[in-house]
């Protein structure tokens, strides 16, 4: 059995789970402190519970494409030829996930500032604390299509950060 490989998963479970439900918490207590707060998802508001639903599978996406870079510094860390300490370990992976909810943030006010323009005269935040279904709905698929165009280049961003060793070229 591969005791390196074995431990490499159930730390790159553990990670996932962690990491996703503390910022999946976070951006909600600030979605709904920020936007909507006298709104919870106990009331009968299925507008709400839709836009909700959508910004989380928008950090969800996100957020997996940012687990699989801090699983390649902990497998960096475990090779025999490259030393990296836990401390960096912790610094590139509090990179990492602060540069994916940095885009997440950003992902979520373009879609605002994008739908507002394009819808001149209606007010999504409103609609939404309306019950507005059909807004909800709308507002969700921007959020979710644009979350799955960009989600590509936010891991390339992330993957051009991790500190793989120098390797020589030996064609030269």
């Amino acid at each position: 059995m591969q005791t390196k490989l074995l431990t490499l998963a159930f730390i790159e479970i553990a990670l996932a789970i962690v990491v996703s439900v503390l910022i999946l918490f976070i951006s909600f207590k600030i979605l709904q402190r920020v936007f909507f707060k006298n709104i919870s998802l106990r009331e009968d508001n299925i507008a709400f519970s839709i836009f909700t639903a959508g910004i989380i599978i928008s950090i969800g996406v996100i957020l997996a494409e940012i687990i699989p870079s801090i699983t390649n510094i902990i497998r960096l860390s475990m090779s025999n030829g490259d030393e990296i300490s836990f401390g960096k370990i912790a610094q590139y992976s509090g990179l990492y996930l602060f540069i994916g909810f940095a885009f997440a943030v950003t992902i979520n006010t373009s879609v605002f500032l994008l739908f507002s323009v394009l819808t001149k005269g209606v007010n999504e935040f409103k609609d939404i604390q309306q019950n507005n279904i059909s807004t909800a709905i709308v507002v969700t698929a921007t959020l979710l299509s644009i979350t799955l165009i960009a989600k590509d280049s936010i891991s390339l961003l992330i993957s051009a950060l991790i500190p793989y060793p120098e390797t020589s070229n030996f064609l030269l």
